[in-house]
């Protein structure tokens, strides 16, 4: 036993009973797909409970021994391990309740257990508190259980249409239950359970709570006897009971009591008509082709039932209550006379024959009057449709079974009334013995039909259509069928309302009017009594006498009378002057009249209020002018009873707008309410006097609530503008400062003598406020005062009623003070819970006051603009700042309070918190008020407390449904509406706070810290640590509800809209940077939240596209938020799992825990895209792309034949304003107004004649507006989705770590994303307005699979890339890729410009895949050439071949567009189109491109257009810093004009265009920034903070050097048209000279001078050279001689720049490059500078090498560069105008070697690193990735598998660098030793030395030309040999030849440097010998 005795934590009395209840109402009521299954099983575990009904398990000592111990030993828990210890106070707790429920003890404690748990959600309430509810809501499962199984039942009243298996299960365990004595078992429980007893027991035990407690534990025990007697009622509807448990129930009705005022309850009530329908045959009569019915009918087969039922009936004892077995009785008289008509009956005979006398028996108990006032009088009645239809039958089968027993009460009546007209006459008392059964009767049926909760309109079944109405609506109509002829009984009743009015007795005259007020309730029944009346007056009217001759129920008698009462009352009305005293004398009605007048007004009120025809006919009527007559009485003396019924009368004729008007100037006229004040009236006059001196005395206000019914009514109808015009200043105002002044205001200080008038008093008047103000819309012309003029002088003209209104709710009047304390005291009398008189009023008097705040918050922002601009001197303040006044009553600014504080009673009162949460959201809008809000919700913990719960209560309100049609008929769908509405406007109160800074409302109610910082909150499950229930737990459980099943959260389907809204909220939590870090922590760790809830996406619903995007947008963006947090604080296993969820495409079953173990989702990630293992399902991303669906129908164009169209259009754009989802929308509303307005504004007979026509083509064009909006939200709603998808893929790609998902599979899935969005852009239907995402998620797309596929390929090693394909991802898929943007290209059109810049840069990541990566330079042999063209093609030419083709195909279209864009439009999309036509003119082999650029003339526009950039360039040099866009486009240009020089047939097409002309006419290039400053700022590193603006100096440089470059280029590319080329270029060195030779001569070694230096001297090497002047073209000699000035002045600027860099100033260069470049800089950067200064000595070098080659071919004529003299240079400048010596030749000849050789081991070091870079040590590889991340702290970040690609690239930069570096260096050994072997040959062969003594003598053959080597002497030339000598030295040698062994011989000519040696060693030892000779 022991072991058993685990305690449910659920606690066994509740938890699964629960469970059974949500089982069975997925089953019947919400019809849940699956849930038969379920509740098949749940029955099956229950049926105990069902047997043995609310039987609580047995106490036992074992059990309360092991409670006892709980405390020492522990007890163990079910679901949780090991044992709890619970404390002392819980155990006793448990103990009591044991003993207070008589339960076991283990029972109890589950319970506590249970309530500790759900404490939470009963905010105030201790766990015992929460247990007593559990208890009960436990027994109220089982209860409501029972009888919805009950009510699925197959049976004879009705059916839930529900599925036959269903039926079949539950019929089959309901009959089992039935056998096993049910109906005993509830009877017993009602009886024994009563609230009153149990709250004893409970309050000894101290088991009950605040107010709020008891009111739900005495509901719930309410309603667990209620659902047991509706039980027994829903079974005997159905089937009927058997003999025993009849007579059981009958002798439990014996014993029933009423209530005090005579009614029953709404239990014994159920009990009541469970038996009436036990004992029912009616239904036989429907249809006799339910033949089992009749089987199954004991009454019809059972002898002995009826046997029983009749002598328990007719002998049995009398009764508690005489009245219910009367009714019993006549029952049962009934079904006998019934059984008898039937077959059947004959059997029954002898107990058929008893049917009169029980009915007299019946009629004897009074059953008319007890079923008028026990059954009709009962509250429950009127909440059941079946008792209606029974009690329904029940009269009119009386009336139609029993017609004797009718004319028989009739005879009676009739004697009766002789008999009191005789006592009247004689004077004496009528005899005390009268029955009145037949006046009971009338009155029955006139108070049971004139209520019709249903809208049955059963009364119809006493109206036969006479022949004579020739209606078509209102032929017969039998239980809603049409029948040519009425039915029998519906004759026999006819004829009974038709009998009973044939010469009437005074005394039935008042029950007859009352039954036909009664009959006439419907909109056919009021009608067929309107003709009755109209029928029954006399035929001729005119020529009767005074009497009446008609009947005296008709129209003719009641118009009449009342015309004669007004003949005679108006003759005693006094004068004005005799009116001193109070009460004039009251003559002419008695009591008996006043009561027959009362009840006919009644009468009439009641048709007129149904029919508008009948309305209409009698107000036109001529003779009978009822309006007339009816005002006229209420001018004279009449009771204020029958007063306000006239005004009632008046309040339903003024229902028709016709009416309305002449209603309000005829009560104008008559003045009822005074509004002009007669000169020389003493005392005023009407209802105000009326109300003061009359009511007021006698504390009882028909009279005020009928005027305010009858002014609330007209207004509605109609509100006439010209009100009393001509007598006073016209309008309204006058009424409403009598509501307001005389009723409103002085409502709370008169006495009632009806606690409940004062409530009813206050309701009617505000209700007129409410819809005064409703109506109006503030104008400028109600701030203007106008005047009239009234009798000759000017009166201020009244302002219309809502502006007065608004005026007095804008400031602290009285009217609102008023209002505010009307709130207070609400909420205060909603606290007790407590019923008392008027509470339906003053919660109805509340609602219009919160509406009145609600509106005037509205419409104040409208208002009070209006007011400011028409500079009226009116005082107003907003309502916001009002209602943060002090409380009169509370002396706290508690008003905001007050009204949150309906929110609390949301279950009771939906309408007060609906209007108070619009309240609150609107007040929430103001920043100013929310941090005050947060103050005043919180100071008080008490209130703190219940205003959360308040809110959390509406949230979780089950009862709310959406979708649900704005029509009120149906009260129980629009309580679910506005329930639902009320969360919609919390969650927007939310999400608008949220929005605002902290502390606001939003943080509070969603549990976040307002009083610490909000990031320190730490979020908890309600419960842990005392944390309460927030709206955060509300929203959580509610989108929780149902994530851990296969179909997914409810809520996304229920309520899309609110589910939007949740989705929303929490979005917005996760992405505020103060609430994400607690939110998100919250989620992940408690909830799990969005893992649960992605693995459903896509939702899809059909029917609400919008909502279901806009929820996976949001879920989506916070998925994003979700994975990229993860993955910045390393949670890998979080990240990993989201995403194994959205890329997995395995098809795998949702495990019921929503977890998948560590090996899974191994599986998953690795088992992605293997093709031919598993069949495929589409990956989640890809779902939810499908479910976006990129076509939307447009509306189409509007068809007018009236209006104008495009005025129509604009007033639709006027109309527009953003709704709360951010959509432009127009506001359909204002749009109809205005139209309306127009159409009410025309004038003249075509005008109206027309109107119809034009009122149908308003509507079509609103109908026109709707659709246009719906297609707006549906296109931004998609907008939105496709823009959150994109931002998920994107953060998937990039922020998650890249090792997650594997290169390949990253690039099958990227494949996927790609050609899907192509294929959903690329249809026929695709909306243009959500192209531009997908172009940008393209782009990001293509930028990830260029990256994945380039990082792959660095990860596989230089020769990656197998033979099949390209990388992971086929060619094929590439191709398929490159044809599908390439369509997106071309299917944008001339528009979208912006849209194709993010399709190029797509198209240049595509092509950047098929670049060649970049391989180290080995310096190994190379192949020979024909083994380089017969080798195989590699996969990169291959995929760059294959792409070309495909880019070829699209012909000139594509080549067109790309073109256009490159020379016009947007900036960026220029720069990017000029990029891809780079591209693609560097892979054109063909040159087909070229060809079209250049014969389409494009290339001419883009050269030509170079003039207009100079314009712009020239602004960018200014110091500060301007727009940068000018000089990327012209970077741009220029890269693509350098591609196209590339070729010779582009260089030679750009020299025919004349770029070199068009640049040499560019200024900017003489724009050089001279101020040293700027160099210093440069040098020392302070520029533009940001470090993006370059400084000027660097800028001319970005100016300068693609120039440069282009120049250079179009040098080397030209051949043919080479001279004419070096001369354009030339003419341009030429024309900035000076600029040239600032750089040339400038001190500045940065790594921009340097770059600037090499393309210069690059320049120069090849143009400036003597050759340039024999062009051909003539030039006279001035300008050769200019030239030849120039060139030689670029001669002498080389050189000393060389003198300088190798020899004087080369090691202050080397020190300031080594200070320059930072040590936290790249190392990248110090490689280049080295690079460019090896190569400008290598240009300057090749430039000496190339003038001594033109000089002359022969040595002796050559051209002498460098003096004869080998001295190394000292490290002094050398003066530029001395000629540099050949030393410095020989010092760079020698730095030259030296450095090469330190270059060499420096790439073999690198070489080897890189053949083995994986076994690098860390720190190494550290450092060699430390040249590629810039930030110090960047390599710790980069993870290890990066860190090798990283390393890997870094070295083959370095392999490459040094491989340059190499070929640099021995290319300037070569020229060096080339130029020191022709000077020396010159000097030492050719030169004759020049001594002193011939200077004279001018030197002939042999001196030096050239530069001004100054004469040289032997003494020269001797010096030069030995330094020479000295310095060729034989290591020197040794380590040319060297290099030429390492090097040069696979480079360059071989020998070539061994050669020179040779011959200089030749050339010095050989003069050296003859010299010593």
């Amino acid at each position: 036993m022991a072991t058993q005795m685990a305690v449910n934590s659920g606690a066994s009395l509740w938890g699964p009973l629960k469970e059974l209840w949500e089982a069975v109402e997925g089953a019947i009521w919400r019809r849940q797909p699956e849930s038969v299954h379920l509740l098949d099983l749940q029955l099956k575990k229950h049926k105990p409970s069902f047997l043995t009904l609310f039987k609580n398990p047995m106490k036992s000592a074992e059990q309360r021994e092991k409670v006892r111990k709980a405390s020492t030993e522990g007890i163990a828990i079910q679901g949780q391990q090991g044992v709890r210890l619970l404390p002392e106070q819980l155990i006793s707790e448990a103990f009591i309740l044991s003993d207070l429920f008589d339960l076991g003890e283990l029972a109890a404690l589950e319970l506590l257990l249970a309530g500790e748990h759900q404490q939470p959600h009963f905010p105030g309430l201790s766990r015992g508190l929460v247990a007593v509810l559990l208890y009960w809501d436990g027994k109220r499962c089982v209860a409501n259980s029972l009888r919805s199984l009950i009510q699925s039942r197959h049976g004879k009243t009705f059916t839930l249409d529900l599925s036959p298996e269903l039926v079949n299960l539950t019929t089959r365990f309901t009959d089992e239950l039935m056998a096993q004595g049910l109906t005993k078992q509830i009877l017993n429980l009602i009886s024994d359970i009563s609230v009153t007893r149990e709250f004893e027991r409970l309050q000894k035990e101290r088991g009950l709570g605040n107010e709020k407690h008891r009111k739900e534990v005495s509901d719930l025990i309410k309603e667990c006897r209620q659902s047991l007697a509706e039980c027994l009622f829903a079974w005997t509807c159905q089937s009927p009971l058997s003999k025993e448990d009849t007579l059981t129930l009958i002798g439990h009705l014996e014993t029933v009591t009423a209530e005090a005022d005579g009614s029953l309850d709404s239990v014994n009530l159920a009990l009541v008509m469970a038996l009436l329908y036990c004992l029912d045959v009616s239904f036989l009569e429907q249809g006799t082709e339910d033949r089992e019915g009749i089987h199954a009918l004991p009454l019809l087969t059972e002898k002995q039932y009826v046997a029983a039922v009749h002598s328990r009936l007719v002998e049995g004892q009398a009764w508690k209550l005489p009245g219910l077995q009367a009714v019993v009785q006549l029952t049962w008289a009934l079904s006998l006379r019934a059984v008898s008509q039937l077959p059947q009956g004959a059997a029954l005979v002898e107990f058929t024959e008893a049917d009169e006398a029980l009915a007299d028996q019946a009629l004897l108990g009074g059953v008319f009057l007890f079923l008028t006032e026990g059954i009709l009088g009962s509250d429950g009645f009127s909440q059941e449709e079946f008792y209606t239809r029974r009690l329904h039958s029940l009269i009119t089968d009386f009336l139609a079974l029993m017609p004797m027993k009718v004319k028989q009460l009739r005879n009676r009546a009739d004697e009766d009334a002789r008999l009191i007209q005789m006592a009247l006459q004689m004077g004496s008392e009528p005899p005390s013995s009268l029955r009145k059964d037949l006046d009971h009767l009338m009155i029955l049926i006139g108070e049971f039909y004139s209520k019709d909760p249903f809208e049955l309109e059963l009364a119809l079944e006493f109206w036969c259509p006479s022949e004579s109405l020739q209606h078509t609506s209102l032929t017969g109509s039998f239980l809603g069928v049409t029948l040519q002829r009425p039915p029998h009984k519906q004759v026999v009743l006819s004829k009974f309302v038709r009998q009973m009015g044939d010469l009437l007795p005074a005394t039935l005259y008042i029950p007859y009017l009352r039954m036909l007020k009664g009959l006439a309730n419907g909109h056919q029944c009021s009608h067929y009594c309107f003709s009755l009346l109209k029928t029954n007056g006399a035929p001729h009217g005119e020529n009767r006498q005074a009497g009446v001759s008609g009947s005296v129920v008709s129209w003719e008698h009641f118009f009449h009378s009342l015309m004669l009462y007004h003949e005679n009352l108006r003759r005693d009305v006094p004068s004005a002057d005799s009116m001193q005293y109070r009460h004039p004398p009251i003559r002419g009605i008695t009591q008996r009249e006043l009561e027959g007048l009362t009840a006919f007004l009644q009468l009439l009120t009641t048709i007129i209020t149904w029919s508008e025809n009948t309305r209409l006919a009698l107000c036109e009527h001529p003779q009978w002018t009822p309006v007339v007559v009816m005002l006229g009485l209420l001018q004279c003396s009449v009771q204020p009873v029958l007063k306000a019924q006239v005004l009632h009368a008046l309040a339903a004729f003024g229902k028709s707008p016709e009416i309305a008007a002449s209603l309000w100037q005829s009560l104008e006229y008559t003045q009822i309410l005074q509004t002009v004040k007669v000169p020389g009236q003493r005392q005023a006059a009407g209802i105000e006097v009326e109300l003061n001196e009359i009511e007021s005395s006698c504390e009882e206000y028909p009279l005020t609530r009928a005027f305010c019914h009858l002014i609330s009514t007209l207004v509605e109808s109609a509100l006439p503008v010209n009100l009393g015009a001509g007598l006073r200043a016209p309008g309204f105002q006058p009424y409403l400062d009598f509501l307001r002044d005389s009723v409103f205001l002085a409502f709370p200080t008169r006495a009632y003598r009806r606690p409940a008038e004062k409530w009813e008093v206050a309701e009617a008047v505000l209700e007129v406020f409410h819809k005064l103000l409703r109506e109006y819309e503030p104008q400028p012309a109600d701030f203007l005062q106008e005047m009239v003029e009234l009798q000759g002088e000017q009166m201020p003209a009244h302002k219309p009623p809502g502006h007065s209104l608004m005026f007095h709710l804008l400031n602290d009047s009285p009217t609102l003070s008023l209002c505010l304390s009307l709130l207070e005291e609400g909420a205060r009398q909603l606290d007790t819970y407590a019923p008392f008189p008027g509470k339906k009023q003053l919660e109805s008097a509340v609602l219009h006051c919160l509406c009145l705040l609600e509106l005037a918050l509205q419409k104040e922002v409208t208002f009070m603009d209006l007011l400011r601009e028409s500079q009226t001197s009116l005082l107003v303040s907003p309502v916001e700042q009002l209602l943060q006044g002090v409380s009169a009553q509370s002396r706290r600014a508690d008003h905001i309070t007050n009204i949150a504080r309906y929110l609390y009673h949301s279950s009771s009162n939906p309408d007060a918190a609906f209007q108070s949460a619009k309240i609150l959201r609107r007040i929430a809008r103001y920043p100013n008020i929310q941090a005050r809000l947060v103050g005043d919700f919180t100071h008080d913990q008490v209130v703190s407390e219940k205003l959360m719960a308040g809110f959390v209560e509406c949230l979780d309100s089950e009862e709310a449904q959406e979708g649900v049609a704005a029509d009120d008929s149906d009260p129980e769908k629009r309580m679910a509406r506005i329930r639902h509405e009320t969360k919609i406007h919390i969650l927007n109160l939310l999400i608008t706070s949220l929005e605002l800074k902290g502390p606001n409302l939003g943080l509070y109610l969603l549990g976040y810290e307002v009083k610490k910082p909000v990031s320190s909150t730490n979020l908890q499950d309600p419960g842990v640590l005392g944390c309460p229930r927030s709206c955060l737990h509300a929203i959580l459980s509610l989108l929780q509800r149902g994530s851990e099943w296969r179909t997914g959260p409810v809520l996304t389907k229920q309520a899309p809209q609110l589910a939007e809204l949740f989705y929303q909220v929490i979005y917005q939590l996760c992405a505020c940077p103060d609430t994400s870090g607690p939110t998100m922590r919250y989620l992940r760790t408690s909830q799990d939240f969005l893992f649960s809830h992605l693995q459903h996406l896509p939702f899809i619903l059909p029917e609400n596209e919008i909502a279901a995007l806009s929820q996976m947008s949001w879920l989506m963006k916070t998925a994003a938020i979700e994975l990229r947090v993860t993955s910045l604080n390393r949670q890998r296993s979080h990240t990993q799992r989201l995403l194994n969820l959205l890329l997995d495409d395995q098809p795998h079953t949702l495990h019921a825990d929503g977890e998948t173990g560590m090996e899974e989702e191994s599986r998953s990630v690795s088992g992605f895209l293997h093709f031919g293992t598993v069949s495929k399902v589409r990956g989640r991303l890809l779902s939810v792309l499908d479910a976006i669906d990129f076509s939307q129908e447009a509306p189409e164009l509007l068809q007018l034949d009236f209006f104008e169209r495009a005025q129509i259009e604009q007033v639709i754009t006027n109309c527009e304003h953003v709704n709360e989802q951010g959509h432009t929308v127009c506001n359909v509303k204002l749009l109809h107004r205005v139209l309306v307005a127009e159409i009410n504004a025309l004038q003249g007979m075509a005008a109206i004649g027309q109107r119809p026509l034009l009122l149908e083509e308003v509507n079509s064009i609103l109908q026109q507006v709707v659709e246009r909006n719906r297609v707006r939200c549906s296109l931004s709603a998609k907008r939105h989705a496709l823009q959150s998808w994109r931002s998920l893929v994107e953060t998937i790609l990039t922020a998650c770590p890249s090792e997650l998902i594997p290169a390949d599979q990253r690039q099958l899935i990227i494949r996927d994303l790609l050609l899907d969005l192509h294929d959903k852009v690329l249809s026929e239907d695709a909306a243009g307005e959500l192209m531009p995402i997908v172009a940008g998620a393209v782009f990001t797309l293509t930028a990830q699979l260029s990256q994945s596929v380039l990082s792959e390929q660095q990860g596989a090693g230089p020769h990656g890339g197998s033979g099949s394909g390209f990388a992971s991802i086929a060619n094929s898929a590439l191709h398929l890729i490159l044809r599908k943007l390439l369509d997106f290209i071309l299917c944008t059109g001339g528009g979208f410009q912006r849209l194709r810049s993010h399709l190029y840069g797509a198209l240049l990541y595509y092509l950047q895949i098929a670049q060649k990566p970049e391989e180290p330079e080995t310096l190994q042999t190379g192949t020979s050439m024909w083994e380089r063209l017969t080798a195989p093609e590699d996969c990169f030419s291959k995929l760059q071949r294959e792409n070309l083709a495909i880019i070829e195909s699209y012909g000139t279209a594509l080549m067109e567009v790309v073109c256009r864009d490159a020379c016009d439009g947007h900036e960026i999309g220029r720069m990017l189109a000029l990029a891809v036509l780079d591209r693609v003119l560097s892979i054109d082999r063909q040159c087909q491109w070229l060809v079209y650029l250049c014969n389409s003339g494009y290339l001419r526009v883009l050269v030509e257009s170079l003039r207009q950039d100079d314009v712009a360039l020239q602004t960018l040099l200014t110091p500060q810093p301007p727009l940068l866009k000018p000089l990327y486009i012209y970077e741009s240009k220029m890269a693509l004009l350098t591609r196209v020089a590339k070729t010779a047939q582009g260089a030679t097409e750009l020299l025919r265009c004349g770029l070199v002309g068009q640049l040499v006419e560019c200024q900017v290039f003489h724009m050089l920034p001279q101020n040293e400053a700027l160099r210093s700022v440069l040098l020392f590193g302070q520029r533009d903070p940001s470090g993006f603006i370059p400084s000027p100096l660097e800028r001319y440089r970005q100016i300068l050097l693609p120039t440069l470059r282009l120049m250079q280029v179009i040098l080397t590319s030209t051949t043919t048209q080479h001279q004419q080329g070096a001369a354009q270029v030339l003419q341009w060195l030429i024309v900035h000279s000076d600029v040239i030779q600032s750089i040339l001569h400038g001190q500045d070694m940065s790594m921009g001078a340097l770059q600037e230096l090499s393309l210069l001297t690059a320049i120069i090497s090849k143009t400036a050279l003597p050759g340039a002047l024999e062009m051909g073209q003539e030039i006279n000699s001035a300008a050769l001689m200019e030239l030849q000035g120039h060139i030689g002045r670029f001669q002498r600027q080389s050189l000393s720049l060389l003198v300088r860099l190798v020899g004087t100033d080369r090691a202050r260069y080397l020190k300031q490059i080594e200070e320059t470049v930072s040590p936290g800089d790249l190392a990248e950067k110090r490689e280049e500078m080295e690079v460019a200064m090896q190569q400008i000595c290598a240009n300057i070098m090749e430039y000496c090498q190339t003038l001594l080659l033109q000089s002359s071919a022969e040595a002796q004529f050559t051209l002498c560069l460098f003096s004869p003299s080998a001295s190394e240079p000292a490290d002094v400048a050398v003066p530029s105008a001395r000629v540099p010596s050949l030393g410095l030749v020989l010092l760079l000849l020698k730095n030259s070697a030296t450095d090469f050789f330190r270059y060499h081991d420096s790439h073999r070091q690198s070489l080897n690193k890189l053949e083995r870079v994986e076994q690098l040590p860390p720190e190494e590889l550290k450092e060699l990735c430390q040249g590629l991340v810039s930030s110090s702290g960047g390599v710790e970040k980069v993870p290890s598998v990066q860190r090798n690609v990283l390393a890997k690239r870094r070295l083959v930069q370095l392999v490459n660098n040094r491989a340059k570096l190499l070929a640099l260096c021995s290319y300037i050994i070569e020229t060096c030793l080339f130029v020191i072997w022709r000077h020396l040959e010159f000097y030492l062969l050719y030169c004759t030395p020049t001594d002193p003594k011939d200077s004279l003598l001018p030197g002939f053959r042999g001196q030096p030309r050239g530069l001004s080597v100054s004469r040289v002497s032997q003494q020269d030339l001797e010096q030069l040999q030995t330094d020479v000598a000295n310095s060729f030295n034989e290591p020197l040698q040794r380590k040319l030849l060297e290099v030429e062994c390492l090097y040069s011989k696979t480079r360059s000519r071989h020998t070539f440097i061994q050669a020179l040696t040779r011959r200089i060693r030749g050339l010095v030892s050989c003069k050296l010998v003859r010299n010593e000779t």
